[in-house]
């Protein structure tokens, strides 16, 4: 465990990562609510600083996730022989259409495997960018030794969804700009899956301004990193949460490593209180949010994060990848946030 506690990403990767991948992705907008500062300080009794709630809207990267990031510097730093022979990975969903879009930018061939209730919408949108998909499996466990297999049958490069460092420095690009527009920000909120994300973004800041704290949110029944983080192991789970961009089957070793080392505290969040905060989005905000992408505003509007008086506080609202067809379902079963009399 010694030798994975000293897994670490730097700040000088992450900054050949942002030049790297500087004109391909998109340096998204930091957006910012009175609204949801008010219901902030309605659920909790805490004011923020500026009364507003900063968010940094991934929604709008490329392919409609931050993952654009990441996925974009892995595929630039593949092996040319490996790029040749072409990469695969699993994914959800929106992995999968940031390989499938990197790959077709880079002119490598990308394959996704992913489980066979995938989200038609993500499913679609990877076959669009060229990548092939293989859809198996009633869960991501199935999934990934399906991938295993094709992977191992036809010699091509695993690319990782997580947990691999040139992932993790991709993402971290967004601790930076983050900073560049809020450079006194206090506290930071991210959805968790496998990690990826919080990884680079907690890097990002605490090397630049160690005083920021970072806090994770993870769906109650999607919990890998937290239970790797309680166990000091990478624990196997059946993910079954509606942020199904968040449902990992495992955190990674790097990623465990990382976020024991930088993270301030990680809270879980039932399915109802996070579909509450991407109604929110679509009432308030006028954004349009996937389930998992209003994770961690949902945990901060429904009063889990603990804030303190004053604290310049932002959010990274993480994908907008959601099915147009269930919209309306999901925003129905959405459950009520403590401000909601704001």
């Amino acid at each position: 465990m010694s030798d994975e506690r000293d897994r670490d990403v730097s700040l000088s990767e992450i900054e050949a990562a942002r030049a790297r991948i500087q004109g391909i992705v998109h340096r998204t907008p930091l957006l910012s609510s009175v609204t949801a500062a008010e219901w902030v300080r309605t659920a909790t009794g805490t004011r923020l600083a500026d009364d507003r709630l900063y968010m940094k809207a991934e929604h709008l990267q490329k392919t409609g996730s931050f993952k654009a990031r990441g996925m974009t510097n892995r595929i630039a730093t593949l092996d040319p022989i490996d790029a040749a022979r072409g990469a695969i990975t699993l994914s959800a969903g929106n992995a999968g259409q940031a390989y499938a879009w990197a790959g077709r930018t880079a002119g490598v061939p990308v394959t996704v495997v992913m489980p066979a209730a995938a989200v038609r919408s993500k499913v679609d949108a990877c076959l669009g960018y060229g990548a092939r998909v293989v859809l198996h499996g009633a869960h991501v466990g199935e999934t990934f030794a399906e991938m295993e297999r094709i992977r191992d049958a036809e010699g091509l490069v695993l690319v990782h969804p997580f947990d691999d460092p040139a992932v993790i420095a991709g993402h971290g690009s967004i601790g930076l700009e983050l900073l560049e527009d809020l450079p006194d920000v206090d506290l930071v909120v991210v959805g968790i899956g496998g990690g990826g994300l919080i990884s680079g973004v907690a890097a990002a800041l605490k090397s630049v301004r160690p005083s920021v704290r970072v806090y994770g949110v993870e769906p109650e029944r999607s919990n890998a990193v937290s239970l790797a983080l309680e166990r000091h192991e990478v624990v196997r789970i059946q993910p079954d949460s509606v942020a199904d961009g968040l449902n990992a089957p495992f955190a990674g070793i790097w990623t465990m490593a990382m976020c024991e080392r930088l993270l301030d505290g990680i809270v879980l969040l039932d399915d109802g209180t996070i579909l509450a905060g991407m109604r929110f989005a679509v009432e308030r905000l006028k954004q349009v949010l996937e389930p998992a992408g209003a994770t961690a505003l949902a945990a901060v509007l429904a009063g889990r994060i603990p804030i303190r008086q004053g604290e310049r506080v932002a959010v990274v609202l993480s994908g907008g990848n959601v099915e147009v067809g269930r919209l309306g379902d999901l925003l129905h079963a959405a459950g009520t946030l403590p401000g909601a009399g704001a």
